[in-house]
């Protein structure tokens, strides 16, 4: 069964869009399995940008089959102007988009009581969503509410489940809109995007099931990144999902033994975006100047990113609970003509030293950086393609990370566009 999974491993925006498409040429079907439009996946090919938000990067490279599985909550609209969009731009996508029968639907008020929590308590409660409606549609589907792509293709079935949710959700709604109003639109909506959803819906679980049984090469995309996990990340500063390797189980339909390699996609420094702890962040010129080197800014709502050093105990943390077998480094660039450049490889808490990510939500607050200094380098040209011909403090900044982290680095990025890489002589294993 040979299959790969290619995830974040701090809090998103690692490069994986781009790690995706690279390796997605050797791959038979590209599978995105939890997360929904709150994740921009920024592609650079044959010049131009294409910005992803549920279509798995790998629908850029011709012929290649594309599924969006069951644990991927969908907005109907979004993936129409997706389609659409890529459609315009000459990339074909029908007959290559599969999307699960079983993927639960976002709908208008759901956006409205993401907007609503967010600012319910003010900025002591916020936690920073994108407010896509994301959060209260994982809520459905564990309160057995939700309403599922099979459901919407069945007219009776919809309205119904839908004046069910609108009744139990009415005393919220009608602080911001007409719950009348809304069924309208929703319904109305339903009618027209049916008959074009139809054909790219069926049981995902099945297709990737007899694809592996064929040894068809699968690659599993994640969204967001480890620190994000609703279960391992900075809760409550997290995503809703599980954007680990042991979601794509769950959020696609096969067994875990079906599961190969795990790549984590690492960032040369950190970043994140929205609240939350962040022990590495640089709130001066330094984190300025990282942010403006690596055009750090959110693919999905255009937010600067927060920028710091690299953080040891986040990417560890994260190779513990993926298993994760190989990395990827991006973004190494940016961080040329810094001397020096600080790696973070332990924390002091309360006084004591500690080289892994604490769970209390308090000691994450507390956390100070324990820093180990390495000489910078100069500029890197994109061109490269031979690690050895790398600044030799370069190559020496790539090899402490590994020492650091305990695993091999198999691809380093350059630059944006998919040609911009380092391909090492450890090659991506498809197992």
């Amino acid at each position: 069964m040979p299959s790969v999974v290619v995830l974040g491993t701090q809090w998103g925006d690692e490069g994986k869009g781009k790690i995706v498409h690279l390796l997605g040429k050797q791959a038979d079907y590209i599978v995105r399995y939890q997360g929904g439009p709150n994740a921009g996946h920024t592609v650079v090919f044959d010049g131009k940008k294409f910005v992803l938000h549920l279509i798995p990067a790998g629908i850029l490279i011709p012929k290649k089959i594309c599924v969006i599985g069951n644990g991927v909550v969908v907005d109907p609209l979004s993936i129409r102007e997706e389609i659409e969009l890529l459609e315009k731009r000459n990339i074909q996508v029908k007959g290559r988009l599969f999307i699960s029968e079983l993927a639960h639907l976002i709908f208008p008020y759901h956006k409205i009581l993401d907007a609503a929590r967010e600012e319910a308590g003010g900025k002591a409660t916020r936690i920073g969503t994108t407010r896509k409606g994301i959060g209260p549609t994982y809520a459905d589907k564990v309160e057995r509410v939700g309403i599922r792509m099979v459901d919407y293709l069945e007219p009776d079935t919809f309205a119904r489940l839908l004046e069910q949710n609108l009744a139990l959700k009415a005393h919220l709604i009608e602080k911001f809109s007409s719950v009348e109003k809304l069924r309208r639109e929703i319904l109305e909506q339903a009618e027209r995007l049916r008959p074009f959803l139809e054909p790219f819906a069926c049981d995902t679980s099945a297709l990737l099931n007899r694809a592996l049984d064929k040894k068809k090469k699968v690659m599993f995309e994640s969204a967001q990144g480890t620190l994000l996990d609703i279960d391992f990340g900075t809760y409550p500063f997290v995503t809703s999902s599980n954007p680990i390797a042991g979601s794509v189980g769950a959020g696609c339909g096969i067994g875990p033994s079906r599961i190969g390699s795990v790549m984590g996609i690492v960032k040369a420094y950190t970043t994140r975006v929205g609240e939350g702890p962040f022990p590495t962040e640089l709130k001066d010129d330094m984190g300025e100047r990282l942010r403006k080197a690596g055009q750090e800014f959110g693919a999905t709502t255009g937010r600067p990113r927060r920028c710091g050093w690299f953080d040891a105990p986040v990417v560890r943390r994260s190779i513990m609970v993926n298993g994760i077998t190989d990395l990827v480094l991006t973004k190494i660039d940016v961080l040329a003509n810094i001397d020096p450049i600080k790696i973070c490889v332990a924390y002091k808490v309360d006084g004591k030293v500690t080289k892994d990510f604490p769970n209390s939500r308090s000691a994450q607050q507390r956390c100070e950086p324990v820093y180990k200094a390495v000489p910078g380098f100069g500029a890197i040209s994109s061109d490269l393609k031979r690690f050895k011909d790398l600044p030799v403090k370069a190559q020496k900044y790539v090899k402490t990370l590994e020492g650091i982290l305990g695993v091999k680095f198999s691809v380093i990025s350059l630059g944006r566009s998919r040609d911009e890489t380092i391909q090492m002589a450890r090659k991506v294993t498809w197992v």
